[in-house]
């Protein structure tokens, strides 16, 4: 899409370049969204590429994703062999509705801010634990979680000016075990529910997304399928399921237990 209506683009090289927020401001990652969707409100676009992230780094507490960093980049990586949870990165790749050719621009934090339901890589946050570091225009940053950034319908907590600089997932949720559903009117439409799992210290934690308004990630000390489907049910409250063309509000409340037994039984095995 054309962004004629766009008068400035700001290309930052550090922190103290970045612009303070005007309205009609966009930070552009990947920039899928912004130039797949109309959004004449828009007049300067800021970025964020040329501060030149890192785009993983690997440490002994874990994986540090960088908001930059590429879907195929991440998917693709060359990481450690005891990182059980790698598996879930090609996983909720799959589950966009999107090519691959979108995954060499789409960006993991793009995804995030975009607070899309069906936002796989918040699902894959979710699960994982993940704690994400922002950065605000007045220069303190914050450390939040993603069920702190994602709040809604495409509708996140970020102010004007908040920056999603990384995400990082610790070594304990990359090493656990883990197991992923998904359910969709279609075989490869677009998922109307999903259910991620990882295994703890005699319990699990489930994710419930796609078919709720926000992420929910549910830690149940059992891995007995009825309890932690009871668990679940008890967390996700009727108003956050949603009804749109991928799925009723009740369909999506009747099959999410379902997908939960059977990643907690995948879980149980695996353990």
């Amino acid at each position: 899409m054309d962004l004629h209506f766009v008068d400035d683009v700001v290309r930052p090289t550090t922190r103290d370049e970045l612009p303070s927020p005007l309205p009609g401001d966009a930070l552009l990652a990947g920039g899928t969204s912004v130039m797949a969707e109309p959004g004449r409100d828009l007049r300067r676009l800021v970025d964020l590429t040329t501060l030149d992230w890192p785009d993983l780094t690997v440490a002994d507490d874990g994986l540090e994703i960088a908001a930059t960093c590429t879907i195929d980049r991440l998917v693709h990586a060359d990481l450690p062999e005891n990182w059980h949870a790698r598996t879930l990165f090609r996983w909720c790749a799959d589950s966009l509705v999107a090519s691959y050719k979108i995954w060499h621009t789409a960006t993991v934090g793009g995804n995030v801010c975009l607070a899309l339901p069906a936002g796989s890589m918040t699902s894959l946050c979710s699960v994982l634990d993940a704690s994400l570091l922002v950065w605000h225009p007045d220069g303190t940053d914050s450390v939040v979680s993603v069920a702190d950034v994602v709040v809604g319908n495409q509708r996140n907590s970020l102010a004007p000016g908040d920056l999603l600089r990384s995400i990082h997932v610790p070594t304990a949720a990359l090493t656990a075990p883990v197991a992923a559903r998904r359910v969709s009117y279609a075989e490869y439409g677009r998922a109307g529910a999903v259910v991620l799992g990882r295994a703890t210290d005699g319990g699990v934690v489930i994710s419930v997304s796609g078919g709720t308004v926000r992420p929910f990630a549910i830690p149940v000390p059992s891995r007995e399928p009825d309890e932690v489907v009871a668990a679940c049910a008890a967390v996700v409250p009727e108003a956050a399921w949603f009804t749109d063309a991928h799925g009723t509000a009740e369909w999506r409340r009747a099959v999410v237990p379902h997908l939960v037994r059977e990643v907690v039984t995948e879980l149980g095995s695996a353990a």
